[in-house]
């Protein structure tokens, strides 16, 4: 039986992705100075406007604008005519520090929110991940590679790519569509655009074995993408969560990472769940498995956990939770200990998706 799916990944210069970026460079920087800073940060992006709002408790000291300024720059928006320009947008800024409310439970080791977090593994791919999402990234990446390395010259940094994959028997059998939305300077024609794209991009990125004659390929399907960025969509942090997942493949609890310190069991908790799904497919107790649990604010251990091998488990799905109890300390302090979560790692998390990436903890196979 076919069967059709489909995931969307972004570059870096997607509005909400500058959003996520400047909110995890904060971030990281208070983490730099202070391992213990309390962090939750959101950004807001339109025009040639940057908003940054929140709370922040923490011994750091720094200057936001600069950063901001610094990482609209390293994305390469410079002209406020068709995106932003690092050099003359506004930044407002509006900071406070942590609720004493939500402080009393956090200091004493307690889930800083309540709420249910997801984790997820299949062994369709090399890293575990489902292969539209892993796709999507790989095709993202590349389209800013080409563009910061000169490749393709005028393309400008912000870009948006769809995979939809032909499964058959529960397997990645084809490429079905490959769609590609890039903006780029007035003056080059879409032919073109098309054809280095194909030629650069796809080519370079997708096996051969997985495109055939009936495989489509759009690119720019509106004929033009010249204004882009924060000055053609508004950006906010934490509104790509699907893209930060498995691209809709498995379920999502709901909470953002960017912006986040690993106290935020949105966060934390989320990781963790991806290391344990990815480590019971990659020790041969299933080939697909999703993991949910659930935290109550103030209290350390989780509410639930629940486990779905989806009929793949080689051990049955309540064995699987009595190992995941005996061996991982889901506390808070305990995920944060365990995956070593002080550390400011976050910037290398925020484009391309959190999780099937290498050199980060929760990837980390071990042996159950």
């Amino acid at each position: 039986m076919k069967k059709y799916f489909t995931s969307e990944s972004v570059t870096e210069g997607h509005p909400d992705k500058l959003a996520d970026l400047i909110s995890d460079s904060i971030l990281d920087e208070c983490l730099k100075q202070d391992e213990n800073s309390r962090v939750a940060v959101e950004t807001f992006v339109s025009g040639n406007t940057v908003t940054i709002a929140g709370q922040i408790t923490s011994k750091a000291k720094f200057n936001i604008e600069d950063i901001v300024r610094n990482i609209i720059k390293k994305i390469g928006y410079d002209n406020e005519n068709l995106d932003m320009d690092y050099r003359t947008c506004k930044i407002n800024v509006d900071i406070t520090k942590q609720s004493p409310d939500i402080a009393m439970g956090v200091d004493t080791g307690g889930a800083g929110d309540q709420g249910i977090m997801f984790g997820y593994a299949s062994n369709e791919t090399e890293n575990y991940m489902p292969y539209a999402i892993d796709m999507a990234h790989k095709l993202a990446r590349r389209l800013a590679e080409v563009r910061k390395e000169g490749i393709i010259p005028y393309l400008r940094p912000d870009g948006k790519v769809q995979v939809t994959v032909e499964y058959e028997d529960d397997k990645p059998r084809r490429i079905e569509t490959i769609l590609i939305s890039t903006q780029h300077n007035e003056e080059i024609e879409q032919s073109r655009i098309k054809q280095d794209v194909i030629k650069k991009v796809i080519n370079e990125i997708v096996p051969s074995n997985m495109i055939d004659e009936n495989t489509k390929i759009y690119v720019n399907p509106t004929g033009k993408f010249v204004i882009g960025g924060p000055l053609g969509d508004t950006g906010l942090t934490g509104r790509k969560i699907i893209v930060d997942t498995y691209g809709g493949y498995s379920r999502h609890g709901g909470g953002a990472f960017s912006g986040k310190d690993p106290s935020k069991v949105d966060r934390s908790a989320t990781y963790m769940l991806r290391h344990i799904a990815k480590n019971i497919v990659a020790n041969g107790y299933a080939d697909k498995c999703e993991i949910q649990v659930s935290y109550a604010i103030g209290m350390k251990e989780p509410l639930s956990i629940y486990i779905n091998t989806f009929g793949t488990g080689k051990k049955s799905d309540e064995d699987l939770v009595e190992l995941i109890k005996s061996k991982f300390d889901l506390t808070p302090n305990g995920i944060i200990e365990y995956l070593d979560l002080r550390k400011p790692i976050y910037t290398r998390t925020t484009n391309y998706g959190h999780f099937g990436k290498d050199n980060l903890s929760w990837e980390e196979i071990i042996k159950m």
